[in-house]
């Protein structure tokens, strides 16, 4: 865990990249609260808190009596809302500092075209 983020947050996000690589797919149960919380050595509230995010932004959804799911569309979801981030929070300044110094959209895109390949 990293001591620089809130647990909870941390929880979210790792559930959050098993849903992104494939390894939870869609509707896959979910490991329960207390397992959660025993394998990160987690209060089961702090792992609830950590569940509860995903299902606010429909990831996840709960059967009553049997657990947590991975919600149908979840991947497609998430690798929207990380493209999305991944534009504000690199794209943006590097489009920003381009147009300062002058680059053409073309230059810029030939440019991230080589960086790609290597």
């Amino acid at each position: 865990m990293d001591e620089g983020r809130p647990i909870f947050l941390q929880v979210a996000e790792m559930l959050e990249a098993q849903i992104l690589d494939g390894s939870m797919p869609e509707g896959a149960q979910v490991p329960s609260i207390n397992e959660l919380a025993q394998f990160h050595r987690i209060n089961p509230a702090t792992a609830l808190k950590g569940i509860n995010l995903l299902v606010d932004q429909h990831t996840l959804y709960k059967r009553r009596g049997i657990g947590m799911f991975v919600a149908d569309g979840a991947r497609t979801r998430l690798l929207a809302n990380r493209r999305a981030e991944f534009a504000t929070l690199h794209l943006r300044p590097v489009v920003d500092r381009a147009k300062k110094i002058g680059l053409s959209a073309q230059e810029l895109q030939t440019m991230i075209v080589k960086e790609m390949e290597q």
